[in-house]
């Protein structure tokens, strides 16, 4: 099992995946583009498991690397201090606020094809990718528990998916296998894996006030491996 998680990018997934790995007892190194600085309040809260650093640093210290910042800047990952590393990535292309990407657009690749391109000597995972920050902190559940949830992972090293495998078991949920790089679009936007299945039905004619307070308050569906693996086979 890693014992330190590093997080590239600590926006609302990274943070979600922060608390999650502290509260199962890992260590984990925060950064982002703005410097160790703006995440002190971030590590005070998670207490002595917690610390910030720049990217690189995050990226060389830690057994398992998470890369969870908008798409467009996956160029920025530092390659040279992910090499050899397991990274897994949350990332998924949103063209009104990435820009569009000619290689997406057409289908001719999938972003994490992309993340895999750039990190030539990393071995990547896409995961986290299908649920939203709410969700993903309040339906973790322990092995076994009558309604734990999965998420599927995707990566064209055996070696890496299982140890993304075992990272998803230790924070609270249950991993589907499916596939390769190639096939981590079937977890994209619009597909009928992503973030929908997780949540409740938001009530109709909420104002937005109302409705961001639903978002952020309203617990998750469980969704099990065989819901997941139906959703999937779907696409």
């Amino acid at each position: 099992m890693p014992s330190t998680l590093g997080l590239i990018g600590s926006g609302r997934i990274g943070t979600a995946l922060a608390r999650l790995a502290v509260a199962a007892g890992l260590d984990v190194v925060l950064s982002n583009s703005r410097g160790p600085g703006t995440l002190a309040g971030l590590v005070a809260e998670l207490g002595e498991h917690a610390r910030a650093a720049s990217p690189v640093e995050a990226a060389e210290s830690a057994d398992l690397v998470v890369a969870t910042i908008p798409l467009s800047a996956y160029p920025k990952l530092p390659a040279a201090a992910l090499a050899g590393k397991t990274v897994i990535d949350t990332m998924n292309y949103y063209p009104d606020r990435d820009g569009h990407i000619a290689e997406l657009d057409d289908g001719t690749a999938t972003s994490s094809e992309l993340v895999q391109r750039h990190l030539a000597a990393s071995h990547v995972v896409k995961a986290f990718n299908n649920i939203d920050m709410v969700r993903l902190e309040n339906l973790a559940r322990p092995t076994g528990a009558p309604d734990r949830s999965a998420l599927p992972i995707a990566g064209d090293d055996a070696a890496a998916k299982e140890q993304v495998a075992y990272l998803l078991d230790t924070l609270g949920y249950d991993a589907v296998d499916i596939g390769t790089l190639a096939e981590s679009s079937r977890s994209q936007p619009g597909t009928p894996v992503y973030v929908t299945p997780y949540m409740a039905v938001r009530p109709e004619g909420l104002s937005e006030e109302a409705s961001r307070a639903w978002f952020l308050e309203t617990p998750g569906v469980p969704v099990p491996k065989d819901r997941v693996k139906r959703l999937i086979d779907v696409v």
